[in-house]
């Protein structure tokens, strides 16, 4: 798209055709901008829309995708604060304590929720043991802990827009560990590998699970009610619209979603990340990794994710072998869930990606929609293929007995895990707003947004 803004592609509120100054620099004024108002570009389709002041419990949507642009609270500082102290509080607490303990031929053990990292290291499936570790301590606690020190530097200081450096780096790895958080993932997984050792022997609840259930429903309350455009809007209250430089594209920032009008590579006036209208370089990069997916998705499969010692007697399992032992035991949800889970969403991801990449490369005015929303559920449920290699966590944590009873991490979790991570980062690397330029050639002007 050019510096000059076409009429909207999709719904909502148009609010007419452009108005340029003298200078060349779209007059906002005249397109129905206020005082209080900001103009956005949607991560998903590109359409710039209109955004109005913050209003209590106001939901902007893209006219054009459907996509939210913004939430606004009633209170966005303090009771998001409140409820990420209580989060880390429990998350810290939670971790140190006792998840299962099992009872087995007249022998005790229990388990923490990080006791499978240092089996997975002496079963030699070190990738398992810092990815376990990673998503479901390092990047919760962490993320929380960037997000309690940006709101309470907000609260504190009288002019916030003074820290707006200091909290730019904060902000930014807080927008980047999101994906990676996943203890409401390994919640339900460890129900699962729960239900699996009550059929072999005494398994008692820790107050680690309790502890669990309370942090992640804390955290998915708090992630709720956090809305980081209102954070950059109390940093940068007294930011002018949108910089202009004549003849230059609109550059949205991936970070803080700053709109200028400004040249590619440009820093951002709010955050200083590097402009650009689009993800560098992106369909090849997520070739290249949905490829390398699909090549690790073959030996993860047909590979044994763990081994099942008994009295002596070794019995290896894949992913399909563990459905079939669920679905042999009655337990038909469950294996219904570990189905869906690590053999549908890998390949619904490598598909649906896929065919994205190919509709960008063979423009076509059709299903940009549908493969947007295509796009949202990749992104939304793929991180769901990692309650597979939870399960395994949770079971050579406990059931470690030696040659009595023992769980050993096999080699196709590595390759499981693997698919897992290139299918998230294929994901983050693809740009959705190359689906709507293939089909228009252009982005989308301002509009109004949807509520």
């Amino acid at each position: 798209m050019a510096a000059d803004m076409q009429m909207p592609l999709g719904g909502g509120t148009a609010v007419g055709s452009p108005v340029h100054s003298r200078s060349g620099a779209p007059d906002l004024a005249a397109a129905g901008f206020t005082d209080g108002d900001c103009m956005l570009a949607c991560d998903s389709c590109g359409q710039l829309v209109l955004l109005p002041s913050p209003e209590p419990d106001g939901r902007h949507h893209c006219p054009r995708c459907g996509e939210l642009l913004r939430r606004d609270h009633d209170e966005p500082l303090t009771t998001p604060l409140a409820l990420s102290i209580g989060a880390w509080l429990l998350g810290v607490i939670t971790l140190a304590s006792p998840l299962l303990s099992i009872r087995l031929l007249g022998r005790y053990r229990d388990s923490t929720p990080l006791s499978g990292a240092r089996f997975f290291l002496e079963d030699g499936a070190a990738p398992l043991a810092l990815l376990l570790v990673a998503t479901v301590m390092m990047a919760p606690l962490l993320r929380l802990t960037l997000r309690i020190a940006v709101l309470s530097g907000l609260l504190m200081f009288r002019s916030p827009q003074r820290m707006a450096p200091r909290m730019v780096a904060l902000l930014r790895w807080h927008d980047r560990l999101g994906a990676w958080c996943m203890p409401e993932i390994f919640l339900v997984g460890g129900i699962v590998a729960y239900v699996r050792l009550t059929t072999m022997a005494d398994v008692q609840i820790g107050p680690a699970a309790y502890g669990l259930f309370a942090f992640v429903v804390t955290t998915l309350v708090a992630d709720a009610l956090f809305e980081p455009q209102s954070i950059w809007h109390a940093l940068n209250a007294a930011e002018d619209p949108a910089p202009f430089l004549a003849g230059s594209p609109p550059q949205s920032c991936p970070y803080c979603r700053r709109l200028a009008f400004l040249p590619p590579g440009a820093p951002c006036p709010r955050c200083g990340t590097p402009l650009r209208s689009r993800k560098p370089d992106s369909v090849a990069r997520s070739w290249a990794l949905v490829t390398a997916a699909a090549i690790a998705y073959v030996p993860a499969n047909l590979l044994p994710v763990m081994t099942l010692i008994r009295l002596g007697h070794a019995e290896s399992h894949t992913i399909m072998g563990g459905v079939a032992a669920f679905a042999e035991n009655g337990f038909w949800p469950l294996a219904v869930i570990v189905f869906v889970t690590s053999v549908l969403f890998p390949l619904l991801k490598l598909a649906g990606l896929s065919a994205m990449l190919l509709h960008v490369s063979r423009p076509s005015g059709d299903r940009a929609w549908i493969y947007t929303r295509l796009y949202s559920l990749i992104e939304a449920l793929g991180r769901w293929s990692m309650i597979d290699v939870f399960i395994v966590a949770v079971l050579i944590g406990l059931l470690r007995f030696d040659a009595a009873a023992s769980v050993v991490a096999g080699p196709g979790g590595v390759f499981f895990g693997a698919v897992v991570v290139l299918t998230m980062l294929a994901a983050r690397a693809f740009d959705p707003r190359l689906l709507w330029d293939a089909g228009t050639g252009q982005a989308a002007g301002p509009s109004g947004g949807r509520r």
